[in-house]
C-alpha cells in the first residue's frame, strides 16, 4: 500500500474526471451561484420566502457559506505563527507554487450546492424537515461510524494503489506542506466519492425519518471542522486528553496523526476514527508518541535573522496571510473587498494600539538559515504623530532586546522603524545598549546601492529631494565622486555645507544647493526622497524618470514619465518556504533594506550598521549582495 512517489501533472494524461467542468471559468465559476442566488433573492423581494418551496435555496446559500467561512477561519488560524509556531507539525513554509495549485480550493463547494439542490428537488420529503430531531444525531452517528468511516477509508486505500494514485490521489499528495485549503484540493472524482461519505448519514437520517435542518447544519459543520483540524499543520489537541480518556485515542484523528498519513503514505487512512487503521493494520505506531512531542512542545527554533516591519495602512494589514493567504501571495493592491473590511480593521488597529507587541508575522529559509519577519504593531501615520513616538522606541527596543535575548544574530530595521528623527537610524538603541549581542542593521547602505546603480553611467546631472537625509546624503557624495551635478533641494544651507564639507577634495563642486522645484526643469533624473507633489512633479521635464526611496512612494501622475519602484532586490534562488508577498513588492522580492541585513548575516559581519551611511562601504555592500544571489530588478 505505500507509494511514496509523487508524480507531478505534467508527467501524465489527464485521467476521466480528473479536472472540475468549470476549471475554464477561473473566477467566473462563482457565476454558477447566480440561480440560487437570484431565487432566494426574489422569493425575499416577493416575500414569499418562507415557503417550503423557496427557503431551502437560502438554507443551501447560508449553509455553504458558513462552510467556506470554516475553511477560511481554519486557514487563518493556520498561518498565526505568534500563536501556534510552537506546536506546528512540519516546520516548512507553504510555498507560492502549492499557494497557486490550492488557489481554487473552494470547487468543492459549487459541486455539493448542486448535488445538494438536486437532492431537494428529487425527494419532496426534504421540503418538510423540522427544525430539529434528537432522535437524528444517534442515526447520523451510526451511519457515519458504521458506514461512511469504513466506505472512506478502503476507497482512501484503493486511491493509494498505483494505478489511482499516479492519475488522481497523487494531487492531493503534491502539496508539500498540508493546510486547511490541502483537503480540499482534490480532484473532481474524489470529491464525488466525498459527497457519498457525506449524503449516508445526512440523506440517509432524513430517509429513515429523523431528519431535521439542525442536524444537516451541525453535520457539515463538524465534518469541515475536523478536515480542517487534521490537515491545518498544528497540534491543537492536548496529548492530556488521550492520557485521561485512552479510548478516544481511537476515535480521534489528530493533525499530527494525519500528518504521518502525508509523511508515510502507507498509514492511517481513516477520515476522522483511527479505530478502522488499527482494525485492518495501517495504523501507525509513531502517532501517539510524535503527537504527545509536537502537543507539550514549547519552543521553536530561534531565527538567525529578523527583519523587523511595521503597517503602511489599514488597507495594506489585510495583506497578511493570516487574513487571506491568497491575497498576500501576490503584491498588495487595494481591491473592491478590502473596503467592507476597512471598518473592523481600523478597530483591529486601534486594539493594536492599545494592547498588543511585537509579534511573528512571516518566515523562509536560506542556506540553512532561518529569516523571520517582526511586526511591531503600528501604521504609516502614526510614525508621525509627536506623542507615538516613545511608545514607538519602546516597542522597537524590546523587539530588539528580545532578538539578543534568544539568540538571534542580525535584526535589520524596515523603513520608519529606524528614522533619523525617531531613533537616529537605529543609534538610539546601540547607545543605549553597548553590549548587544545582535547585530542591528538599517540596511540603508544596499538601498543607496540599488538605487545609484540604477542611474545610468551617463548620466551628467541628478535633481535629488531628500537631499540631506540618511539616503540623500550618501548618494549625494557617491554621485559627487562620479563626477555627476547634484542639485539638493533643500532649505538649510547649514545642512547642505555640512555635507558638501565631506566631499573629497576637488568633488564639493558637483553639490549645487537649490530651493525650489523649478530648478531642475532641465534635468531628466529626478531622485525622490521626500513626497513629492503632482503640481511639483510638473515642473520635471518630458521623458523624466523618477527614482525613488520615499515611503510611501509617490503617486505617477505624469504619463510622459516613468517612475521607478521603491529599492527592491529578488531573493536568491534558493530560497525556501517564502510564501507571501513583502508589500507591493513582486514575488521573492524584498525591500533593499530587508535584503541589506541578509547580506549582513550571510557576510557574517560584526560591526552595527546603524547611523550614518559609510559611503565607502556602497560598492563593498552591493558587490556582497550579488554575490550571494541576489538579483537587481
Amino acid at each position: 500500500m505505500k507509494n511514496k512517489r509523487i508524480i507531478t501533472p505534467n508527467t501524465r494524461e489527464e485521467a476521466p474526471l480528473f479536472s472540475w467542468p468549470w476549471d475554464n471559468l477561473q473566477n467566473f465559476k462563482y457565476l454558477l451561484y447566480g440561480p440560487l442566488i437570484g431565487k432566494a433573492l426574489h422569493a425575499i423581494y416577493t416575500k414569499e420566502i418562507t415557503k417550503n418551496d423557496n427557503i431551502w435555496c437560502l438554507h443551501i446559500l447560508i449553509l455553504f457559506y458558513h462552510r467556506a467561512l470554516v475553511h477560511q477561519l481554519w486557514s487563518s488560524y493556520s498561518n498565526m505563527l505568534f500563536l501556534n509556531r510552537a506546536r506546528r507539525i512540519d516546520q516548512r513554509g507553504v510555498e507560492f507554487h502549492q499557494i497557486d495549485a490550492e488557489w481554487h480550493w473552494d470547487n468543492f463547494l459549487i459541486l455539493q450546492i448542486t448535488v445538494a439542490s438536486l437532492s431537494y428537488m428529487s425527494f419532496s420529503f426534504m421540503a418538510n424537515l423540522p427544525l430539529w430531531d434528537l432522535r437524528g444525531i444517534i442515526c447520523c452517528l451510526v451511519l457515519h461510524i458504521g458506514i461512511s468511516e469504513p466506505f472512506y477509508y478502503w476507497i482512501h486505500r484503493l486511491l493509494h494503489t498505483p494505478a489511482l494514485f499516479q492519475h488522481y490521489h497523487y494531487l492531493h499528495h503534491s502539496s508539500k506542506v498540508v493546510n486547511p485549503f490541502t483537503g480540499a484540493h482534490l480532484s473532481f472524482l474524489e470529491h464525488i466519492l466525498l459527497c457519498v461519505v457525506i449524503g449516508i448519514p445526512t440523506l440517509g437520517t432524513a430517509l429513515i425519518g429523523y431528519g431535521s435542518i439542525g442536524l444537516m447544519y451541525g453535520y457539515l459543520f463538524v465534518f469541515d471542522f475536523l478536515r480542517c483540524l487534521q490537515h491545518s499543520n498544528v497540534e491543537v489537541v492536548p496529548c492530556q486528553l488521550f492520557q485521561a480518556i485512552p479510548l478516544l485515542k481511537y476515535l480521534v484523528c489528530t493533525p499530527t496523526y494525519h500528518s504521518l498519513h502525508h509523511a508515510e503514505t502507507g498509514t492511517n487512512f481513516c477520515l476522522f476514527v483511527p479505530f478502522y487503521d488499527k482494525l485492518w493494520n495501517t495504523f501507525n505506531e509513531k502517532s501517539w508518541d510524535l503527537h504527545e512531542e509536537i502537543s507539550t512542545r514549547t519552543n521553536s527554533r530561534v531565527p538567525d535573522f529578523v527583519f523587523l516591519a511595521h503597517g503602511v495602512d489599514i488597507m495594506s494589514a489585510m495583506h497578511a496571510p493570516f487574513v487571506f493567504r491568497s491575497f498576500s501571495s501576490i503584491p498588495f493592491s487595494t481591491k473592491p473587498f478590502l473596503i467592507v473590511m476597512w471598518p473592523f480593521t481600523f478597530v483591529v488597529m486601534l486594539v493594536m494600539w492599545a494592547r498588543s507587541k511585537t509579534f511573528f508575522f512571516s518566515f523562509y529559509n536560506l542556506r540553512g538559515r532561518l529569516h523571520h519577519t517582526w511586526a511591531v504593531p503600528r501604521f504609516g501615520f502614526q510614525y508621525f504623530l509627536p506623542f507615538a513616538a516613545e511608545g514607538i522606541n519602546n516597542q522597537i527596543e524590546d523587539a530588539i532586546l528580545k532578538a539578543d535575548r534568544i539568540g538571534v544574530k542580525v535584526i535589520s530595521l524596515a523603513a520608519l522603524n529606524k528614522n533619523e528623527g525617531l531613533n537616529g537610524g537605529g543609534t538610539r538603541f546601540t547607545n543605549k545598549h553597548p553590549n548587544l549581542r545582535v547585530r542591528l542593521v538599517h540596511g540603508n547602505t544596499l538601498t543607496a546601492a540599488v538605487i545609484l546603480n540604477e542611474i545610468p553611467r551617463h548620466i551628467d546631472q541628478v535633481f535629488l529631494t531628500g537631499a540631506t537625509s540618511k539616503l540623500g546624503r550618501a548618494i549625494a557624495l557617491y554621485l559627487a565622486r562620479r563626477k555627476v551635478k547634484v542639485m539638493m533641494l533643500t532649505p538649510s544651507e547649514e545642512r547642505f555645507l555640512k555635507i558638501k564639507k565631506e566631499a573629497p577634495l576637488g568633488f564639493e563642486n558637483y553639490l549645487v544647493q537649490v530651493t525650489k522645484y523649478q530648478a531642475a526643469k532641465n534635468c531628466k533624473t529626478w531622485i525622490i526622497g521626500k513626497w513629492t507633489t503632482p503640481r511639483q512633479q510638473y515642473y520635471a521635464p518630458s521623458g523624466t524618470h523618477f527614482h525613488q526611496f520615499v515611503v510611501p512612494p509617490i503617486i505617477p501622475f505624469r504619463r510622459d514619465c516613468s517612475y521607478g519602484k521603491l529599492a527592491a532586490m529578488k531573493l536568491p534562488d534558493d530560497v525556501e518556504g517564502l510564501g507571501s508577498c513583502e508589500y507591493t513588492m513582486e514575488r521573492g522580492v524584498v525591500h533593499a533594506c530587508h535584503a541589506g541585513g541578509v547580506v549582513h548575516l550571510l557576510e557574517g559581519w560584526k560591526h552595527n550598521e546603524v547611523g550614518a551611511i559609510d559611503v565607502d562601504q556602497i560598492d563593498v555592500v552591493w558587490k556582497a549582495a550579488l554575490r550571494h544571489g541576489f538579483k537587481p530588478l
